[in-house]
């Protein structure tokens, strides 16, 4: 008993002073605290530091997006590298209407398939992403051959049998779904989509029905952008409510954090997950990234159509971070972590848009031609001082 006293209090000493140096080191931008703090995680055991789903594992999933590109190149090291890291996945585009359903008579399940089966042997949480949105989808649900709007029965049963071919596919397989997607505008308002325009609002609830009908066992997601905008927060709450006292089912609001080194602020993104707890519903952060780049015009948020001119003002690091921005970059992460570590009974889930800088959709958008670092991990698959001080709010808490 006196030995293994001893040897606990040792470590608990060791990862103390791993975890003291590595934050001198991320001030001062030294590489000493990449060694020492995978020492420390490792417990000076010689084995594989444990990733940060195991990290995590009794606070909330932590998860990632797998690209298109990963998907159909089935790249094993980076597959390995999410495999070893995180405890979700999410699909990033291959589930999208477009990709998976490009046509009426056509299904593509190439990527979708491989994304299920390598959440199944994994054993991960795994996220379908998106089975109603307003984007990323055929014209051709809404407009026939000749130009005309397809009548309102007809998009329904669209809807319906898309809804039952994707989830159908892979019932019981996929643990959670973003089950319409981007619905209401930042003004707290109805977005004035196909969908609304061609169904109403109905179209909202009718979706979280039929998923439930094909799928029981799915939690059921509504997901959106710049959801810490009050207007837009509070709107689609009151809507979510709504929609649930008449029955419709759903579990939980996934809130996109596309975020900036600055903004928004980290009080306002406490009060949207205290907002989303209070309605009763489970909270998702589920785009995770960090614009280290000028922002375009004072733009933020997540609409894909939206795009600017290129200028070298726009891109200031074509070739690397400055290490001021490297640190600023890791302390905005560590404290994000540290507000989802706070709010752990409310949080069920914080997933990265993406494992790798080198595959981030913030490398062209919304300004083609960038070149951005919002992950975690660099374009080569190494941890960032942004992954170290992640880290380590679980080493410090560990060795306290």
């Amino acid at each position: 008993m006196k030995k293994t006293t001893m040897m606990n209090q040792q470590r608990r000493l060791f990862l103390r002073s791993a975890f003291t140096a590595a934050g001198i080191g991320l001030v001062l931008g030294s590489a000493s605290p990449k060694r020492l703090l995978a020492e420390a995680l490792a417990g000076q055991s010689g084995a594989s530091a444990p990733g940060l789903g195991a990290l995590f594992g009794g606070d909330f999933k932590v998860g990632t997006a797998l690209s298109n590109n990963t998907l159909q190149a089935q790249n094993p090291g980076l597959e390995a590298l999410v495999a070893r890291e995180f405890s979700a996945i999410t699909a990033e585009n291959a589930m999208k209407w477009e990709e998976v359903h490009p046509q009426a008579d056509v299904w593509d399940w190439q990527r979708a398939d491989h994304f299920v089966d390598f959440g199944q042997r994994h054993q991960m949480y795994t996220i379908g992403h998106t089975l109603v949105w307003h984007s990323q989808m055929p014209e051709s649900v809404f407009v026939d051959g000749h130009g005309r709007l397809r009548k309102r029965s007809d998009i329904e049963q669209t809807m319906e049998s898309h809804i039952a071919a994707l989830a159908g596919r892979y019932r019981g397989k996929i643990q959670a779904w973003d089950v319409v997607n981007e619905a209401v505008t930042d003004d707290g308002q109805w977005r004035k989509s196909h969908w609304y325009n061609a169904l109403g609002e109905n179209y909202f609830s009718r979706a979280f029905h039929l998923a439930r009908e094909v799928d029981p066992n799915a939690e059921l997601l509504y997901n959106d952008y710049n959801m810490t905008i009050p207007a837009k927060r509070d709107f689609a709450l009151e809507q979510i409510v709504k929609f649930r006292k008449q029955g419709m089912p759903v579990h939980g609001v996934g809130m996109q954090a596309h975020v900036h080194l600055s903004e928004p602020a980290i009080a306002k993104i406490e009060a949207s997950i205290e907002a989303i707890a209070a309605a009763g519903l489970d909270v998702h952060i589920t785009e995770l990234d960090v614009d280290v780049l000028p922002q375009a015009y004072d733009y933020m948020g997540a609409e894909i159509s939206t795009n600017f001119a290129y200028s070298e003002e726009l891109n200031p690091f074509p070739e690397q971070l400055p290490e001021k921005i490297v640190d600023e970059l890791a302390a905005r992460y560590e404290s994000l972590f540290k507000l989802f570590l706070k709010h752990r009974d409310k949080v069920r889930r914080v997933t990265l848009w993406g494992t790798t800088d080198a595959e981030s959709w913030k490398n062209d958008w919304p300004v083609v031609g960038r070149t951005n670092y919002p992950l975690i991990f660099d374009r080569d698959g190494e941890p960032k001082k942004a992954y170290y001080a992640v880290a380590g709010l679980k080493v410090a808490a560990k060795s306290s």
